[in-house]
């Protein structure tokens, strides 16, 4: 990852003798290379920092916004939220000047998912339907009409409208299955949290096992599976368990910890619908 980042200083004088267009997609190709390198987030913010001056001081404005986006993405992933967004208020104020569509859904699509994290759910789907509005006018790539299906998806889900959430889910999944990118199993397994929600918890083996399930089998598909059968059979004993056992995909994920408690209080009261039921007459005291 160092060595990348020597690179991109080294070929600083280079960039001046070759075409803008030819320059703003190696920089951006390098960034990228140093991104897939694992622990290196801290580098990522700083590389993306230098690179912004750079192209302040060469006057790249293009290539500046977009370096700019990067850095805003990779801050709100260190969790600086209100530095990502005091970067994204002036960043999208220029980009909507220059009217650059492509950019403007990347900047509104990131601005919602800032205030999704900072709890301020009004402000993300205002963001979101800017995104949505930005990329009906022009042809948007597949990965990032995923990525606005499952930002929808994410915030349909919020306000409990389950049967919406889930068809944005499979529409995410549907264009990140075509692509083969990792963030198809997140938009599957958040297509079963949906199924569990909506007390289908049986449709959710079926699912699993269909040809588009299996590509997917793994630790996230087990522990959707895993809380599925625990609400089929009414069990909280087997919920406490599958929370245990799958504490990286449940709890540590923060979209489906979110709309664990309200599981939990779903689960215990069936929990004790299934403790009477055998019964004619109970006596509260018993």
């Amino acid at each position: 990852a160092e060595d990348l980042r020597s690179l991109l200083t080294q070929l600083r004088p280079f960039f001046s003798l070759i075409p803008k267009a030819k320059t703003a997609k190696i920089v951006r190709g390098i960034i990228d290379s140093v991104a897939k390198i694992p622990g290196t987030s801290e580098l990522q913010i700083s590389l993306c920092k230098e690179m912004v001056q750079w192209t302040r001081d060469e006057k790249r404005t293009f290539l500046r916004q977009r370096i700019e986006a990067r850095l805003a993405t990779l801050l709100m992933e260190s969790k600086e939220y209100s530095q990502a967004l005091t970067l994204l208020n002036g960043l999208i104020k220029e980009v909507r000047r220059l009217d650059d569509k492509l950019l403007l859904v990347d900047i509104d699509l990131l601005e919602s998912k800032l205030h999704f994290s900072l709890r301020n759910l009004p402000k993300a789907k205002a963001a979101l339907t800017a995104a949505r509005t930005a990329a009906n006018a022009i042809y948007v790539p597949p990965a990032q009409q995923g990525a606005i299906d499952l930002q929808s998806g994410i915030l349909h889900a919020e306000e409990k409208d389950y049967k919406t959430a889930y068809s944005y889910f499979f529409e995410a999944f549907e264009s990140f299955n075509a692509l083969e990118d990792p963030k198809a199993v997140f938009s599957l397994k958040y297509m079963l949290l949906c199924k569990i929600m909506v007390s289908q918890a049986d449709d959710v083996a079926g699912i699993i096992s269909s040809k588009a399930g299996l590509q997917y089998v793994g630790p996230d598909l087990d522990a959707m599976k895993a809380v599925a059968d625990a609400h089929s059979k009414r069990s909280l004993k087997l919920f406490e368990t599958a929370l245990r056992d799958y504490k990286a995909q449940l709890e540590e994920d923060p979209i489906v910890h979110r709309h664990l408690s309200s599981l939990y209080d779903t689960l215990l009261e069936q929990n004790l619908c299934r403790l009477i039921e055998p019964f004619s007459r109970v006596e509260i005291a018993h």
